[in-house]
């Protein structure tokens, strides 16, 4: 039955989830109002953006915006510690109906490039959602792609056609704003395709506002000169960048203008993550008629879908967009839980840096004798949750010591914005 009132609450051993029963939890309150960095201005568009981004009227029924699933003071991704501890993917505006993924940052997610065919390889980058099928292709941009995809969603927002959204958006209180922007005519029958284009590229804009990428974290006061890292960040930045071999993936250092570094190269790899057995997709038999036996395949499922890439898909199963590291650590209080990787398995940092660190070092926890195997991420692993394509070749046996994990783990923490108005 779907997990819609009463999550079982995981204690986290070393990474890894063992549940007991947990209190129902409380409906999620509105979001406050996002604090705008006081020498920040936003354009026409970034604002109209801004309002379509924290208006929860566009669901079906009401109470689901585009924050729900990605609050700044959480990162821009999930707030909710509760459901980020357990099965870190989202309830949808019909209660009981959720998601197959942990919702992405909309941080940084702009510059991403329209998802293609690296030249000569059969690698792809580019995209948005985790497995890239927010292309860009439709409107130029894959952000705005992936805007548009949740309104319609019925595991999401539940809106039944692109013309409720738009009625919904020209009749709300920046309905003004809007035709403003994109014409009078804009709200008039016939015009839906172009409005709901219009919409999706107005959060777009938003989401590429310096509200939204600040680069604002102490790490960029420290590349810019105003800000001095501690020695274990200084530490953990040079094992970053070396021996833990993060920057692979994660570059750090500035773009050849002096561009800020995105954490990211929007490329995509199977890192060999266990599967996360509190996701309550696996009970959204109404969509997934796999239940429990389902297997996120991630970018390979997506090829699959496409005939001039279908070639390609056995090679890219298990695939995952690379996410920026930037506010990887950002969190409302200390004590708040976020969930890492696309399906939330890991819950702190510490884990997901002894993971790279140890995943092919200690042995494969075994399912059927539990007892046996150990704890997680001590004694033992589990299995991935797709074995194919799995990357062996920079991660699972990085020989860091303890001390090296917590100063990568230390670096990371100077990547949450905030630290500085710019």
């Amino acid at each position: 039955m779907p997990l819609s009132k009463t999550w079982m609450f995981p204690f986290l051993v070393g990474g890894g989830l063992m549940a007991c029963e947990a209190a129902p939890t409380r409906p999620l309150p509105s979001p406050p109002p996002v604090i705008e960095n006081p020498v920040t201005v936003l354009t026409p568009t970034q604002r109209l953006g801004r309002a379509l981004f924290f208006d929860e009227r566009l669901s079906e029924p009401p109470g689901q915006s585009c924050s729900i699933c990605h609050l700044p003071a959480a990162g821009w991704t999930g707030p909710d510690m509760f459901i980020n501890a357990t099965g870190a993917v989202y309830e949808g505006a019909v209660d009981g109906r959720f998601g197959n993924r942990k919702p992405p940052s909309s941080a940084y997610a702009t510059p991403s490039p329209i998802f293609h065919q690296v030249e000569g390889q059969n690698t792809f980058v580019g995209g948005n959602f985790w497995d890239g099928r927010a292309t860009g292709e439709e409107l130029g941009n894959p952000a705005a792609d992936q805007a548009q995809g949740p309104f319609l969603n019925p595991v999401e927002q539940n809106n039944p056609n692109e013309a409720v959204v738009v009625q919904k958006v020209c009749i709300g209180p920046y309905g003004d704003l809007f035709r403003f922007i994109y014409g009078a005519d804009i709200c008039k029958e016939g015009n839906v395709e172009q409005a709901y284009d219009n919409i999706a590229l107005a959060i777009a804009a938003y989401e590429a506002s310096p509200e939204v990428n600040a680069f604002s974290s102490k790490y960029d006061a420290y590349l810019s000169g105003r800000a001095e890292l501690t020695p274990q960040e200084s530490w953990g930045l040079e094992l970053f960048e070396g021996k833990g071999r993060c920057a692979n993936c994660h570059p750090s250092s500035p773009g050849p203008d002096g561009q800020p570094p995105l954490f990211t190269d929007y490329s995509y790899d199977n890192l060999g993550v266990p599967r996360n057995p509190l996701n309550p997709w696996y009970y959204q038999f109404e969509f997934n008629p796999l239940g429990p036996a389902w297997t996120d395949y991630g970018l390979g499922a997506f090829l699959v879908t496409r005939p001039e890439w279908r070639q390609f898909a056995r090679e890219n199963l298990g695939l995952q967009k690379v996410p920026t590291l930037r506010n990887v650590d950002r969190r409302p209080y200390p004590a708040f839980i976020k969930a890492y990787m696309h399906n939330g398995y890991f819950k702190d940092l510490r884990s997901v840096v002894r993971f790279y660190n140890t995943r092919d070092v200690l042995p494969v926890c075994l399912a059927e004798v539990p007892e046996a195997s150990g704890t997680i991420g001590v004694d033992c692993w589990p299995p991935p949750e797709v074995g194919l394509n799995v990357n062996a070749g920079e991660v699972g046996n990085l020989g860091l010591s303890p001390e090296e994990e917590e100063a990568i783990v230390a670096f990371m923490r100077t990547l949450s914005d905030g630290y500085f108005y710019r």
